[in-house]
């Protein structure tokens, strides 16, 4: 893996794994409370973490997983699910109309990864009655399947594919999707958008992805783009910040990577825009799932 993925991915996951912390300790469905076999009953979950529900005003998971398909009873796979943001609102809807959910983690994860992934697993095995059988695989450099061929109904990736851009695992990535996914089956994007007057960074350093560079990934490997969406998107993001991407919310850098944060970095104008501007995609794999 490259240094800048490294140093990247820590920052990240530095911040991913005190969410995981968190989620870690939140509560599990309810005691005598009903499964969430609706949508709008899984986000609105008491399980999950007060600070990830603040979240929902900038991702939008209801609208998102309805723009993306998801139905009672399918099969989905969640790319490097991190500490589990979007897992607390798939997997109990899954688990309460009888889909089934993989989650594909990170494969040979680092020290940090590591926490990270152990915090995601202890969730997971706090509360099987309320998130199911998670089926865990691995995604990354290596890895094999992340579910069996042709089985998947939709395939998520939220917000990580400048990671993999950075480490040369863009176009992996999109294969290993195409592989799991049924003919008709939908591939979800969401991820921080880059200004489309701006050169193009196949590295994405800043954390910024260009729109056309991620339809131009998913149609290489076979995909077609059924629709774009502005449901994450953010006018008030610029797209150009000291610390790219990671200087807003919910990371909130105020240094470089590697240096300790700086307290006299001015927070204010970046706080005031919230989280990223995004885009949302909607990739299908061509086929029918009746023929």
């Amino acid at each position: 893996m490259s240094d800048i993925f490294i140093s990247r991915r820590g920052a990240v996951l530095s911040g991913l794994a005190a969410a995981g912390a968190l989620a870690a300790c939140a509560p599990g469905r309810p005691k005598g409370a009903a499964p969430p076999k609706t949508l709008e009953a899984a986000v609105a979950g008491s399980w999950r973490a007060p600070a990830d529900k603040a979240r929902d005003v900038y991702r939008h998971p209801l609208q998102s997983l309805q723009f993306w398909g998801l139905k009672p009873g399918q099969t989905v796979v969640e790319f490097w699910p991190g500490a589990g943001w979007y897992t607390d609102i798939v997997a109990p809807y899954l688990a309460a109309t009888g889909g089934k959910f993989y989650a594909a983690d990170l494969q040979a994860p680092d020290a940090e990864g590591r926490t990270l992934d152990e915090a995601y697993r202890h969730k997971l095995a706090a509360s099987p009655g309320l998130y199911g059988k998670v089926n865990l695989t691995a995604f990354g450099a290596t890895s094999g399947p992340v579910a069996p061929a042709g089985t998947a109904d939709l395939v998520l990736f939220l917000r990580n594919l400048h990671n993999w851009m950075a480490a040369g695992l863009a176009e992996k990535a999109f294969r290993d999707a195409f592989a799991a996914l049924k003919p008709g089956g939908v591939l979800g994007v969401e991820e921080h958008r880059a200004d489309p007057a701006a050169v193009p960074d196949v590295l994405a350093q800043s954390g910024y992805v260009a729109q056309a560079y991620v339809v131009k990934l998913g149609q290489e490997a076979g995909f077609q783009l059924a629709a774009a969406s502005e449901i994450n998107a953010n006018p008030k993001d610029d797209h150009n910040h000291p610390f790219g991407v990671w200087t807003l919310p919910p990371v909130r850098r105020s240094s470089a990577p590697g240096q300790p944060p700086d307290p006299g970095f001015d927070r204010a104008k970046y706080d005031a825009v919230g989280e990223s501007d995004r885009m949302t995609l909607k990739f299908v794999k061509p086929g029918s799932q009746n023929g």
